[in-house]
Formats: C-alpha cells, structure tokens, sequence
C-alpha cells in the first residue's frame, strides 16, 4: 500500500536525520534526500537530490533535520522561492526554539504551505528502535494530512497543541530537565566516587531509588560506565538548545534559577570541548576540581 502523503523530501541527514529518512524509507515511503554535505548522506533506498531546489520540484511534503533555527529558516526560504515548487507541507523536527518556529509558520503559510512543529526527543538510539518520541503542533487541516508520516518516523508520537511553536516549548523544557539530571547525576557519582563507592554500584542503587532519571537509567549505563560516550548528539548542541530555553523562560517571566544554573554549566562544558558527545559531561564534572580533560 502507497503511504498517502506522496513523496516525501528530507533536507538534514547527520546522526539523526539519516536514521529518521531510514524510518521512512522502511515504512514504505517514497523519499528523496538532500545534505549540504553531499550525495554520500543519502541512505539506501532513498533517491538523492541536487539542491533544496530540486527537492522542492520532486517532493510533496519536506521534512527537515537540521542543526538550528537559521537552518530551518534557509531550507524554507530556498523552497519558497522556487517558482514551480511541488511541496504542500512542511514539517521540521530541529529544535529551532519558539520564534524560530513561529517564523516559519509565518513565511509558509504566506505561501501556501502547511507547517508542522514536530520536534524529536531520544537520540539516535531511540531513532533506530522506533522509540524516539515525535512531539508536534499544528494546525489541525495540516496535521491530519501528515500524521501518517510522523508514524512513519517513530511509533511514539504525541500532538501538544494547534500552532507552531509549542512543540518547540515542549523539547525545550525536556531537554532542561534532560541536561539537569545528567549534570546533577554527575555531580552525585563524583562525590560517591570520592568516599570510595564503585562507580557501577552507585548507578545501580540510585536507578532503583527515588534518584532514578534518564542519566541513571540511559547515559551512565551505556555510555559513561562503558566509556562509549556515542549518543549521538553533542555538547554544542545541549548548550543551544539550552540556550533557547533560557531565552524563552526569560521572555515569559517564568522561574528560571536552576535554568540559569544548568545552562552556564553546560556553556562551561562545550567552551572546554566544542563538539564532543554530551554524555562526557561526567568526566569534565569530575574533573572540576582540576582540569577538566582528565
């Protein structure tokens, strides 16, 4: 059976973007793929295309996966200045922030072309498994018409409002609470750690105890114990999006103390190491007391 949303456009193929196109592909949809970095990105069974240009002129509906607001906004602009675009919809599951989301609503819609907020949370990991969670807004005519691919992207999806941006409102506050309980888990192992309680043994009685969180459950047992550190998603990138969401709060008036906390930390972290994967946080936490790289 055809998926009934056509062929389906997908602008952004680094870690996680390639494993949603994969999804995609897998459930049956017909895709064409464009990354800055070149045709190599495309995954099997996806078709490559030249530019955001030529996938404006093949593709019904985009979906984008790219690293920040001024990303989305540029793929938006390049698809609406195309003269005999095919594209209907649009759904972008970056982490853009609120405004950022709110423009893009703004710019396609003055163009004809549906928007869908869909921000992601779970990794690659959570990708692959088909676990990863879909968070999306919009308005209800342009939901109806791409629900079926954000099922096809992940088996766990969830609508949390009719317009743009409260999805974006939704990821921001997950990742804060994310990048708090790994920081604050580090924290709490370092100071086992220094009393002499193994490391692994600490993990596992604080995740059968009151203390449990995603660190204590997830990033400790696979990547900080096993010294994998590849989740997939970098330090750089927990700090913009940290940045976004101490932005927001401090546009709305909202309490945002420990988000001020929380966010300097991890500034502190990916001015010391840019680029490397979040869950290192541990090591550098560690290390605070003296340098950081040990």
């Amino acid at each position: 059976m055809t998926p009934p949303v056509g062929v389906v456009g997908f602008v952004g193929l680094g870690n996680m973007g390639r494993v949603l196109c994969e999804n995609l592909v897998a459930t049956g949809y017909r895709v064409v793929g464009f990354d800055i970095a070149g045709p190599q990105c495309v995954p099997d069974g996806a078709s490559a295309a030249g530019s955001v240009g030529d996938l404006a002129q093949r593709a019904d509906v985009v979906v984008c996966s790219l690293p920040d607001g001024s990303a989305s906004l540029s793929v938006a602009h390049a698809i609406v200045a195309v003269p005999q675009r095919r594209v209907t919809h649009f759904v972008d599951t970056s982490t853009t922030g609120v405004p950022a989301a709110m423009a893009l609503a703004a710019l396609l819609r003055d163009a004809g072309i549906g928007f869908v907020d869909a921000a992601v949370s779970g990794g690659v990991a959570g990708a692959r498994a088909r676990t990863l969670a879909v968070i999306y807004a919009g308005e209800d005519e342009v939901v109806a018409r791409v629900e079926p691919l954000l099922a096809g992207l992940s088996d766990t999806v969830r609508r949390v409002g009719d317009r743009p941006g409260l999805a974006q409102a939704v990821k921001l506050a997950n990742n804060f609470l994310s990048a708090t309980a790994l920081v604050a888990t580090s924290e709490a192992v370092a100071f086992g750690e220094a009393l002499g309680v193994d490391t692994a043994t600490m993990i596992a009685a604080l995740d059968a105890s009151s203390g449990r969180n995603t660190a204590t459950s997830d990033k400790f047992p696979n990547h900080v114990l096993t010294g994998r550190y590849a989740s997939g998603f970098s330090n750089s990138l927990m700090h913009k999006d940290l940045e976004l969401y101490l932005r927001a709060v401090e546009e709305q008036g909202t309490p945002g103390t420990l988000a001020a906390v929380t966010a300097a930390v991890w500034s502190e972290f990916a001015t010391a190491e840019p680029g490397v994967d979040f869950t290192r946080i541990y090591p550098f936490v560690q290390g605070a007391g003296g340098d950081p790289g040990d």
